[in-house]
């Protein structure tokens, strides 16, 4: 059988290295495509076109870069089962989810369109100080330069879109650097940025290996970086170029607490419900799956069952299959750390309820009551399909246990009271609240990002061309106001 090898993106154009590595399913170890290398001299051409660009992309008009962007979102559309496909493939994720993303991804570029075409700054009158009769300002955004983004494995398509889609937007050349073990939805899309009329250089996929990156993330020409993935490696990107702009996305381990008065059947049917998908959806591989779920002990113990029963329904499987729920973790030594933590846990004194298998890369869903508070299943992302469970005695107790961690990138709070709702919003330690639902839940357009240890900077369309971007202010003089 012949594999196909993929070539990267060098400044708009395929090109291939001197050496390749293997992409994997990681549902059933099949050899999915073999992806080239760039040389250090390819890498230093890319960073060198990004640079030569950086002007010329900074100055296209609005409408070239929204037709660009609005090229991309309807392709992406167009081919949709083929890339969910691809994502399935190289992700293991199953296919329900992958058609998903690859809609995200859809509804990303065309936002970044329409911002694009808006992206027009602010005019500030001076003359409400005397001293500056006949004075205006102009405030425009303009690109800090080109950026370095560097994309995780869970989204390996939409969180490319996030660091891609921005950057067009706001006029800056970036190169993408996409997650070794998932790189093909990032080339394809690179098959799809090369049929728009984007300068050359103002963008690259670069499948550069996670131990040749030093030259990347240090090179002064890519002042911005976009990060998203382990804290470790964000934070040693950080302090490594501390002269960059660097945004960071670095997880979390999402509590959803449901309060006391979300008590009727229906209440906890839909509680249990969207905590049993969302910390299982995408194998729990998501920063903002369901982790930690804290309830009021007045409805604990009828909530617990449910729970129980819904994550044991949970389906599991091949990933091709559109009935799957719940596919393999990204490879054996993700499934085999996590079997680690809960294994640690329940010698601790941890009960598991449901759940605590392993087999190859695939870990059951699973439920843990009476983890301590110590445990790694608690302290830590998992980042995989495990839930700890735990009660608590009101509303106090249960936002102190939300903001016991050292992360905070989203909670869900269940309670049908705004008061409550206000309340969490304004004492949880996190980025966002979701009033009535999961942590999980993200629109691509609002603000995502979080606080502590769950990084710094915010993506979320306009808010990532903020990010790429600093102010610029224009003073006019002598004008008849």
């Amino acid at each position: 059988m012949t594999i196909d090898q993929r070539p990267f993106w060098l400044a708009g154009v395929p090109a291939a290295g001197d050496d390749s590595f293997p992409v994997t399913n990681p549902y059933d170890g099949a050899l999915v495509a073999r992806v080239s290398v760039p040389t250090p001299a390819q890498v230093e051409q890319a960073m060198a076109a990004a640079e030569a660009v950086a002007k010329e992309a900074a100055a296209l008009p609005a409408h070239v870069r929204a037709a660009a962007l609005d090229h991309v979102s309807r392709r992406l559309a167009e081919r949709a089962d083929e890339i969910a496909a691809l994502i399935t493939a190289e992700n293991g994720k199953p296919v329900k989810w992958a058609r998903a993303e690859v809609g995200r991804a859809v509804s990303v570029f065309r936002w970044a369109a329409e911002e694009a075409r808006r992206f027009g700054g602010e005019v500030q009158r001076l003359d409400t100080d005397a001293s500056a009769a006949g004075r205006t300002a102009i405030v425009r955004r303009f690109p800090r330069g080109p950026v370095l983004g560097i994309a995780p494995f869970n989204f390996p398509l939409n969180l490319v879109a996030h660091k891609v889609a921005p950057a067009i937007a706001v006029g800056a050349p970036i190169i993408l650097k996409p997650a070794p073990g998932t790189p093909l939805s990032a080339l394809l899309l690179g098959e799809i940025l090369a049929e728009t009329e984007l300068p050359a250089g103002s963008w690259s996929v670069l499948t550069v290996p996670n131990d040749s990156m030093a030259a990347l993330t240090a090179d002064r020409r890519l002042p911005v970086i976009s990060f998203t993935g382990s804290g470790p490696v964000g934070e040693m990107i950080q302090a490594a170029v501390p002269h960059k702009h660097v945004t960071l996305e670095l997880g979390g381990n999402a509590a959803a607490a449901v309060l006391a008065d979300y008590a009727t059947d229906a209440d906890l049917d839909w509680a249990a419900s969207r905590i049993a998908t969302f910390s299982n959806y995408q194998g729990g591989q998501s920063c903002i799956a369901v982790q930690r779920v804290i309830a009021d002990r007045a409805v604990y113990d009828r909530l617990l069952t449910r729970l129980v029963d819904a994550v044991a329904a949970q389906r599991t499987g091949d990933p091709t299959d559109p009935g799957t729920d719940v596919g393999p973790l990204i490879n054996e030594a993700a499934a085999l750390r996590v079997e680690s933590w809960v294994d640690e846990a329940v010698a601790a004194g941890a009960k598991v309820l449901t759940g605590g298998t392993r087999q190859g890369t695939a870990y059951a869903p699973t439920v843990i009551v009476d983890a301590p508070a110590d445990a790694k299943v608690v302290r830590e992302e998992v980042f995989g399909p495990v839930l700890v469970v735990e009660a608590v005695d009101g509303t106090e107790a249960a936002f102190a246990a939300v903001n016991d961690s050292a992360f905070g990138l989203q909670a869900g709070v269940f309670t049908h009271d705004l008061q409550t709702a206000f309340r969490a919003h304004r004492e949880l330690e996190v980025g966002g609240v979701v009033i009535g639902d999961v942590p999980s839940y993200r629109a691509d357009q609002m603000p995502y990002g979080g606080a502590k240890a769950s990084g710094v900077g915010r993506e979320g369309v306009k808010y990532a061309m903020e990010d790429y971007t600093y102010e610029r202010v224009l003073v006019l003089t002598g004008l008849d106001l």
